[in-house]
């Protein structure tokens, strides 16, 4: 399955449990329901998977955690908040970047309906 199959699932599966869940809970319990929809579909699904960054030719474990990771290919980061702010699509960026990753989904749970929460972060390389 490439990324754009991918795409089709995660979005599809954050729809399902969005609707099923609706907004107002903490990111935690969208992303157990967001893994465990994507497990069910087959797909691998890594959670608070550690994420170190590279300095000087040093791994340095400074906290950073993805929220999810797809398949080793599709990174998922999960907010519940009010508004999108640009440092969440940076955030993302910066891990498909420090990771060498090609797609990202920002999802905000905290709206009225999930396709207005939907962002697709796609890294250059």
């Amino acid at each position: 399955m490439n990324e754009d199959d991918l795409s089709k699932v995660i979005v599809n599966a954050a729809i399902k449990v969005h609707s099923a869940l609706g907004a107002g809970l903490l990111e935690s319990a969208y992303e157990a329901c967001l893994a465990h929809e994507l497990a069910r579909q087959g797909l691998e699904v890594k959670k608070q998977l550690p994420f170190p960054i590279e300095y000087e030719g040093m791994k340095l474990d400074v906290g950073y955690r993805l929220d999810l990771l797809v398949n080793d290919m599709v990174v998922v980061e999960i907010k519940a908040v009010e508004k999108l702010l640009p440092v969440h699509m940076a955030q993302v960026l910066s891990y498909l970047k420090l990771g060498q990753f090609k797609l990202g989904f920002l999802l905000n749970f905290n709206v009225a309906h999930m396709k207005y929460g939907i962002a697709r972060i796609v890294n250059g390389l």
